[in-house]
């Protein structure tokens, strides 16, 4: 086995990585995130605390690290053989694109707002047990308060707060429901093969809020096919297998949910490119990003149900947005009409002509300008 993928269990994006490898049959071995194992291998190879982190053994002295779950997927998409999570049709992978966007950095959301307002003692428990595995159960939560503490605490920054929860409720509702009525159409986002789309859903949808027992039980109950979805995305019975849907073709029953991207986390992003327009003028000389540019407005809901909160302004999304414009832009003729045309019927007009304010890229594990 020559990938090792270190994180954990109660991990977002740890569980997205581990769905990939799986589906991709590519043989691993995983290794807990202890706190012996951030201070031996994670801050010396990646130079900060995060998780999940892939190690390859490719034959060179100290082999090779990758920490960003986009960015593992893309490096065992290049380098191992069979099915592709990416479509090969444009606008089927200008939806994969839009669709990972939106369960990375959108469904974060409610992933965090119900595993810390309906399942904190879980969480508490799974923190403890790994990081310290050693320690008898008592000693591990106390262990991990501060943590706990930290995670639990840094909702606002997301725009959750007394004020935008029944928003964030009702959102995350319905887009349950909209799922829900998309699996019973077919198995997966755009076929019966899992898409890079799938498993930027399936951080948030698994590992926080199917596995999380409080929220499980109310995925469970509202929207039973999407926990189906969560567990065999998790653990696929049968790998490499699967077919995206004919003739680059979208299922109707998809438009909703891109719709969603559109009104909710569209908006969020364009405001995001002109602060970082702002912070680029401002900072002509600096490369690294910071992990925040300030905090603005945001709307924060669904339908009747939208609130205005305050939320930080996080410039990593623009990095992914970079992917969709990217893929965009690199389309000619009638792939690129009927690209324009998805993107008009999902009110996403604005992508159609929108570019970045500087470029973006991904150097040493840090944001900077590309």
């Amino acid at each position: 086995m020559t990938y090792t993928l270190i994180g954990t269990a109660v991990s977002l994006y740890t569980g997205k990585a581990r769905g990939y490898l799986r589906w991709k049959n590519v043989p691993f071995r995983e290794q807990l995130s202890t706190v012996d194992i951030y201070k031996s291998i994670i801050l010396p190879r990646i130079g900060w605390p995060v998780v999940p982190v892939l190690l390859h053994e490719d034959g060179s002295e100290h082999g090779v690290a990758v920490q960003d779950t986009t960015e593992i997927i893309d490096y065992v998409e290049a380098r191992e053989p069979g099915p592709s999570v990416y479509p090969a049709g444009p606008v089927q992978k200008l939806a994969a694109l839009i669709l990972e966007l939106f369960g990375d950095e959108w469904l974060v959301i409610p992933a965090m707002h119900y595993r810390w307002a309906y399942n904190r003692d879980f969480a508490q428990a799974e923190f403890g047990a790994t990081s310290y595995p050693d320690l008898p159960p008592a000693e591990q939560r106390a262990a991990v308060q501060k943590s706990v503490d930290f995670f639990s605490g840094a909702l606002p920054v997301l725009g959750i707060n007394p004020d935008s929860v029944a928003a964030v409720e009702a959102a995350f509702e319905a887009f349950l429901a909209a799922f829900e009525a998309h699996l019973g159409t077919q198995d997966f986002l755009l076929g019966t093969r899992p898409s890079i789309g799938d498993y930027g859903f399936l951080g948030p949808l698994y590992a926080h809020l199917l596995r999380d027992p409080a929220s499980g039980a109310i995925m469970e109950r509202l929207a039973p096919r999407v926990a189906d979805w969560a567990r065999r995305t998790h653990a696929p019975q049968h790998a490499l297998t699967g077919e995206f849907v004919a003739n680059d073709e979208l299922s109707p029953t998809l438009l909703p949910i891109l719709e969603m991207f559109a009104a909710q986390q569209l908006p969020v992003l364009l405001d995001t490119a002109k602060a970082l327009a702002d912070w680029s003028d401002a900072n002509p000389e600096v490369t690294e990003l910071p992990r925040m540019l300030g905090f603005n407005k945001a709307m924060i809901g669904h339908g009747d149900n939208v609130v205005e909160t305050d939320r930080a302004i996080f410039p990593y999304p623009l990095w992914m947005l970079q992917r969709v414009t990217d893929h965009l832009a690199s389309l000619e003729g009638d792939a690129r009409a009927r690209a324009d045309k998805m993107l008009r019927s999902i009110g996403a007009a604005k992508l159609i002509d929108f570019t970045l304010p500087i470029r973006l890229a991904r150097k040493n594990f840090k944001l900077v300008r590309g």
